[in-house]
């Protein structure tokens, strides 16, 4: 294997593979890493490589395992979870050709995509990720039996691991000497059609892209203007690349300090209605973190649900209920990209992670079919901009002119409470409420969401001058003819 690599570039395989489509897309997942400085993630340590004695044997234990991996849920959503039962003992049985390899691996070693600033640094997710990237570097650069070593402890320390299982029973297929038989192309074909193959594949291909294209550095999701310390993370996620990026919040700003591989709904994005099975796209919030003793084994560790449908949901006619970030049942480490039935789901050991750093009520959540990344200073214009209609808004309001108040506010606007609010009563409330009083506005969230339109959540306290306590609103904003404009209001406390 010390052939596979020259001058960082993939070569064709010395040897016939004999798991065809498989193992080339593990030369592939190892191009892509050798291509991109620096996205390798180190690997943890682990035993001394195995014997080639023991590789038929292994790739039984590991067959099993995978199968034992793909039992399904139990859950409604469990329905449309696709497991890769038997995965390493097909590859092992499957004969490939060296013409099948050059096909997929296609463009295997072209460069990593350029961008205008240097790429964030990879933040490291569960130990089982790393430890599989660091399976595929290995590879790579030619280290098979350092690579199958490494492999066969992950799997050992993760059963269920069933991407794990598959890189392993490629490693394990390596091994074997190629036979003179004629290949087996209906099994290989057979193997090709495989959905629960084609599911794997594709989650590895997610994993990696994700680890590629790197955010830029010092770069947000467009959508977190700015955010309140109050705050002390936020949570965004890329549907595109089946991936949930984590960031801590200070005085300084947002910072990544992790990124998870996920999975969506079995049906994409853009939830419209219940039962739909899709992710639904916008700006929400936890609502509350759910005991996993009270849940079934398929939520795993834990769930978190958000606020879908929230206001502009709702002014939409959106339904549907039960949006949940949660984790897999125990025979499964991961599921496939698209997979449940609208929520977003993780491995255990990193929704355990999340879990201890969420607040309820205050960690937002940006789902997004593809997240656009923007610059600090970007994101301190737009806020400009959206601010100065706050100013207008808390002036107009100072002021006791009614007539310039009402034309923040939508007609239709209300306001959340037992019995809904709406304009006519609202504007009453907030002239005797402000009318001759000076006001603090502190610890602004500004949360920006576009798509057919332009909408911003504004949560932010208010105090007036000689009190020690006040109102803390969550606002939403619709921008028509250029001007921003009320249509929903939520007093917090």
């Amino acid at each position: 294997m010390a052939d596979i690599v020259r001058h960082g570039r993939l070569q064709t395989l010395p040897f016939p593979l004999r798991s065809g489509k498989l193992l080339a897309a593990l030369t592939t997942a190892s191009a892509l890493l050798l291509a991109t400085p620096g996205a390798a993630l180190a690997a943890n340590n682990s035993s001394s490589s195995s014997k080639s004695a023991n590789a038929k044997t292994s790739g039984t234990k590991a067959a099993k395992a995978a199968k034992a991996g793909g039992s399904r849920a139990s859950a409604k959503e469990a329905r449309g979870a696709k497991a890769g039962s038997g995965a390493s003992k097909t590859q092992l049985q499957a004969k490939g050709k060296r013409s099948a390899v050059a096909a997929d691996n296609a463009g295997a070693t072209r460069p990593a995509r350029k961008t205008a600033r240097t790429a964030a640094p990879l933040q490291e997710a569960s130990g089982a990720e790393a430890r599989l990237i660091g399976v595929y570097e290995l590879f790579g650069r030619g280290k098979t039996r350092e690579a199958l070593a490494k492999a066969q402890t992950l799997v050992r320390d993760h059963p269920n691991f069933q991407l794990a299982q598959l890189v392993y029973g490629d490693l394990l297929a390596a091994q074997v000497p190629p036979s003179n038989a004629m290949p087996d192309t209906a099994g290989i074909a057979r193997l090709r059609g495989n959905p629960a193959m084609v599911e794997l594949h594709e989650e590895s291909r997610r994993r990696l892209q994700a680890l590629r294209e790197r955010p830029p550095a010092g770069t947000v999701p467009s959508q977190f203007l700015t955010l309140s310390t109050r705050s002390r993370f936020a949570i965004a996620v890329d549907a595109s690349r089946s991936r949930l990026y984590l960031f801590e919040n200070s005085d300084k700003g947002l910072k990544l300090v992790a990124d998870y591989y996920i999975s969506v709904g079995k049906s994409g994005t853009d939830k419209a209605v219940e039962g739909d099975a899709r992710t639904p796209l916008g700006v929400y919030y936890i609502t509350s973190s759910l005991d996993p003793r009270s849940l079934k084994d398929f939520y795993g560790a834990g769930a978190l649900p958000i606020n879908y449908p929230n206001p502009y949901d709702v002014r939409r006619g959106k339904t549907g209920s039960g949006i949940w970030l949660h984790g897999t049942p125990p025979q499964q480490f991961a599921r496939a990209p698209l997979a449940s039935d609208g929520c977003v789901v993780m491995a255990n050991p990193d929704l355990k992670q999340l879990l201890r750093k969420v607040q309820i009520g205050a960690t937002p959540v940006v789902t997004a079919r593809s997240l656009q990344w923007i610059s600090q200073p970007q994101a301190e214009k737009e806020t400009k901009k959206f601010a100065d209609s706050i100013t207008a808004w808390k002036d107009a309001r100072a002021s006791g002119n009614e007539a310039q108040l009402k034309k923040f506010y939508l007609p239709d606007f209300q306001r959340a409470s037992r019995k809904p609010v709406d304009a006519d009563a609202v504007l009453r409330d907030e002239l005797t409420y402000a009318q001759g009083k000076r006001v603090q506005i502190k610890d602004t969230s500004y949360l920006h969401w576009r798509d057919t339109e332009d909408t911003m959540v504004a949560t932010f306290g208010e105090v007036f001058e000689g009190e020690k306590n006040g109102r803390t609103r969550r606002q939403y904003w619709l921008r028509q003819g250029g001007e921003w404009k009320l249509f929903h209001e939520e007093i917090l406390g």
